[in-house]
């Protein structure tokens, strides 16, 4: 199995290593556990919203563009403040300001966890994910077609039960997606393509 193959929540727990998942779940106030699981499903949310902002014109063009700035930008060897920086200015892009708190406070519930926390940790994720995504469509050589199908095929592969949650919780930040009725209307602000 190459790097390419495994899915990009593993490859992110791969680097943040047992250190890492301790100082996460020390942020959260929980277990390395439930530490590990809330790491997949923030890297899930940032994956699902980079996959609903390709649908729009241009979206791909403007994601792969995007990428090429995270390339070098290795997020892992990084201090939390410019970690945080970057990461509030890619949600802002994926996900919006009020889709950002939305998604902080949605996964605070469903993991019994503070949703302040939660805001801490989905900028320290986002730009890890960036960083993850560019090297792999570095490394393939992946075009804006092949990129919306790399993100749909890390999408596929989550778990039924959490591919169902956060695709409700992206359903509330964008409007629902291709082929699922409208629960939501989508807050304002959001899915923005244009980085």
């Amino acid at each position: 199995m190459t790097p390419y193959d495994e899915l990009l929540d593993q490859q992110l727990l791969d680097q943040l290593g047992r250190p890492g998942v301790e100082q996460t779940a020390a942020m959260l106030g929980t277990d390395e556990d439930k530490a590990r699981d809330i790491v997949q499903a923030v890297t899930g949310i940032v994956i699902g919203g980079l996959a609903r902002n390709v649908q729009y014109p241009d979206g791909a063009d403007a994601l792969r563009g995007a990428l090429e700035d995270h390339v070098d930008a290795d997020p892992f060897d990084g201090d939390v403040a410019s970690l945080t920086r970057d990461g509030h200015s890619i949600l802002g892009h994926v996900l919006g300001g009020q889709g950002t708190e939305a998604a902080a406070t949605g996964l605070g519930r469903l993991f019994g966890v503070d949703t302040g926390a939660m805001m801490k940790l989905l900028p320290l994720i986002a730009p890890m994910v960036m960083y993850l995504l560019a090297t792999r469509a570095d490394g393939r050589d992946l075009d804006a077609d092949a990129l919306v199908d790399e993100l749909e095929r890390e999408r596929a592969a989550l778990p039924d039960a959490r591919r169902e949650l956060l695709d409700e919780l992206l359903d509330h930040i964008f409007g629902p997606g291709p082929g699922r009725p409208g629960i939501y209307g989508g807050l304002p602000g959001t899915s923005l393509p244009d980085w």
